[in-house]
């Protein structure tokens, strides 16, 4: 059964629903606690487990068992491979992480929290990159909830005009949804490319050499980050690397993440897996160009399958979990998943999120560098 612990060299834990880990460390979250592997201490499994990959065999002892096999698990180090993070591991102190912040509190005083405690100061101008939703859903973040960290910063809220049509297609149509859904009310609002576009270098690109986003991100010297965490129906789910990427991108811009770089006036010509590694690439090129002053807050509420651009979105069929902070957007974005996956309740948004394949994206913002998928998870509630 889940309940909040803190592990302690040898435990071994449920992990996801399907994988065991041996934790090394001491971390204190929601595990399923399955075993402990007793008389040994971190150093010795540090030693044990190596840098590599190793096969453990666990067994009951004789008082409990007569030997009877318990099955064969992968050790610690391999758990990062393509679906999983790695919070498991995560040692607390040595910097060697990104750090997580996290609250069960969504409030505006949660908020506050999380941002407070990245202690980063917004520099310059600020944009608070946001979705301001889709008239017809209900699951987009509510101003109330978020209006202080923007007036913190002086903020001002921007987003791109969407290509796929709704009512988000013009920035007259844009700006008449800002000011229905009540963000007008808490700031400036800005939509990026409502005067022109401009490119953006892409480095380590895999399909794209060029990231095109609203001319007005010329404007900000910071970026204020605000996501609703759900699912997405084609990116399996939206978190901060599709705010940013996605988000960013003018109109024929995320016509060139679609199409997995083929065009930039038609969504086809890429695979699925094209476009997922095509929005990981296009995040890194507005987190280069922004100079990495940027923090990423992500609300974990209204957990419905389908996106914030939905207009009918399906009802979330899962509780609330809470509102996550960091630095890196990749850590970020983990963290989230991998709350998902230790939700009791959470097998829609698992089965829309693995049907997209969509942890590549986050498995593909590693490899070209813009964060790393291994993090600290620090509760701010304890």
């Amino acid at each position: 059964m889940m309940s909040k612990i803190t592990t302690g060299p040898g435990d071994i834990i449920l992990y996801m629903g399907n994988s065991l880990v041996i934790y090394y460390d001491t971390n204190s979250w929601n595990f399923t606690r399955l075993g402990r592997i007793q008389d040994v201490t971190q150093a010795e499994l540090k030693e044990i487990l190596g840098d590599g990959t190793v096969m453990v065999t666990l067994s009951l002892g004789e008082e409990r068992a007569s030997g009877e096999q318990a099955g064969m698990v992968q050790a610690a180090d391999q758990a990062a491979d393509q679906t999983e993070g790695q919070a498991e591991a995560a040692e607390p102190g040595q910097g060697e992480k990104p750090v997580v912040y996290m609250t069960d509190s969504i409030t505006p005083e949660g908020l506050m929290a999380v941002y407070d405690a990245m202690g980063r100061d917004m520099k310059g101008r600020v944009a608070v990159k946001l979705s301001m939703g889709e008239p017809g859903g209900r699951n987009y973040l509510s101003p109330d909830l978020i209006k202080d960290p923007v007036a913190r910063v002086d903020g001002t809220i921007v987003d791109s005009n969407t290509a796929y049509g709704g009512q988000r297609a013009s920035t007259a149509l844009h700006l008449q949804v800002a000011q229905d859904h009540g963000f007008a009310a808490i700031a400036p609002i800005d939509i990026l490319d409502s005067e022109g576009t401009m490119d953006l270098p892409v480095t380590e690109g895999k399909h794209l050499t060029r990231d095109i986003v609203g001319a007005g991100l010329a404007d900000y010297d910071s970026m204020l980050v605000l996501s609703h965490f759900k699912g997405h129906a084609m990116g399996g789910f939206g978190g901060a690397l599709k705010n940013i990427s996605i988000g960013v991108a003018s109109q024929n811009g995320k016509l060139l993440i679609h199409s997995g770089g083929a065009s930039d006036s038609s969504w086809s010509g890429g695979t699925q897996d094209d476009f997922l590694e095509s929005m990981a690439e296009a995040a890194k090129a507005v987190s280069d160009y922004m100079e990495g002053n940027m923090v990423y807050i992500s609300v974990m509420n209204n957990l419905s399958v389908d996106c914030d651009c939905d207009s009918n979105p399906a009802q979330p069929d899962m509780h609330d979990i809470g509102i996550l902070a960091s630095t890196d957007p990749v850590a970020l974005d983990q963290a989230c998943v991998d709350l998902v996956y230790a939700a009791e309740d959470g097998a829609s948004l698992i089965q829309r999120i693995e049907s997209r394949n969509g942890i590549l994206t986050v498995a593909h913002a590693q490899e070209i560098g813009l964060g790393t998928r291994e993090y600290t998870l620090v509760s701010l509630d304890e």
